[in-house]
């Protein structure tokens, strides 16, 4: 059993706690919230981000980086992509060449369109060649904290370690399939977001299933092209980091995104939705970064064009909707 560390203490780095925590390795968690951490520690349960799931033993949480990495085997990192600079920089410090990193974070920093796995190199670079792998896939928080099977995908340049990371996340209730395309696997991850906010649009608006597989088709394509430009595969959006988390994003209840989107569809301001949770919907931050990439590699991404005009840029949700049906015609 691994000694691992899980940076970041919301829904899904709690959900992550707990299932490697069934499995018998010994968690620390880093919650930001020193009253979190008291609470966690006390009733044996995330109050604020998973309150209804009881952590194993052996899952111990801590306000303190240099606590929580202290003989740590894996870093496991869950934080919003717009904090995950600032946070390896923190923990550079108390980093080791020998320790496993692993991103769980599904965004594009928005300032440099890197993705999480650059961001780390980045940081660790100047100090140590760093062990770095990515986790992405189909995996709402709530449905993994209870149990219910799960799939999701590790990529990693070095093969050993992506074997590694399969092997002891692996259970009877979450399985990894490795793969070696970590550009398509982190794209997959984050652009899906931007697709599922449209989904929700759809929704909020009260339009059909027609609607919905039209947009889930063309938003894959989108993904695919903008991941193939980056030097992906084009196989991996077909698999569980592109198709298989699309799917969930735009169509499951427990989606944040989608959740936006529909709010948005039903005429409420962005601004409004997101001062009424806590929970981070990585695809408005994305939206952005993921036309700054498209425009670097000039890729068409219409679906992305438009959710960024009605996030950003006061565009009615129905307008945005009718532009995209009255493009110009072409050939699939």
């Amino acid at each position: 059993m691994k000694q691992i560390a899980i940076i970041g203490g919301g829904s899904w780095g709690t959900a992550l706690a707990i299932a490697l925590g069934r499995k018998g390795h010994h968690i620390r968690l880093w919650v930001f919230e020193q009253e979190l951490v008291d609470s966690i520690n006390r009733s044996r349960r995330n109050q604020l981000y998973l309150p209804d799931f009881q952590l194993p033993g052996g899952i111990e949480a801590s306000h303190s980086l240099a606590a929580v990495i202290d003989g740590a085997e894996v870093v496991l990192t869950v934080v919003p992509s717009h904090h995950c600079r600032e946070v390896y920089r923190s923990m550079l410090p108390l980093l080791r060449p020998e320790m496993m990193l692993v991103s769980a974070t599904k965004g594009i920093e928005t300032e440099t369109q890197l993705r999480m796995s650059e961001v780390v190199r980045e940081v660790t670079a100047p100090v140590f060649h760093a062990k770095v792998a990515v986790i992405s896939g189909p995996s709402f928080a709530k449905e993994v904290a209870k149990g219910d099977p799960t799939a999701i995908a590790v990529a990693s340049e070095d093969a050993a370690l992506a074997r590694l990371i399969q092997e002891e996340f692996s259970s009877s209730s979450l399985r990894l399939y490795t793969n070696s395309d970590v550009t398509g696997v982190e794209l997959g991850g984050a652009v899906k977001n931007v697709i599922a906010i449209a989904a929700g649009v759809c929704a909020g608006l009260g339009f059909g299933f027609n609607s919905l597989a039209a947009l889930v088709t063309r938003g894959l394509s989108e993904m695919t092209r903008l991941a193939v430009a980056c030097g992906a595969r084009k196989e991996t959006l077909g698999g569980l980091a592109g198709m298989g988390d699309l799917m969930l994003t735009c169509t499951g209840e427990l989606s944040r995104n989608r959740s936006v989107g529909v709010q948005l569809g039903q005429g409420r301001k962005l601004a409004e939705i997101v001062s009424g949770t806590r929970m981070v919907a990585e695809g408005v931050l994305t939206t952005v970064a993921t036309l700054a990439l498209a425009r670097k590699h000039q890729v068409e991404m219409p679906i992305a064009e438009q959710m960024d005009a009605v996030l950003h840029h006061g565009k009615s949700p129905r307008e945005a909707i009718r532009e995209l049906m009255e493009r110009r015609l072409k050939e699939e």
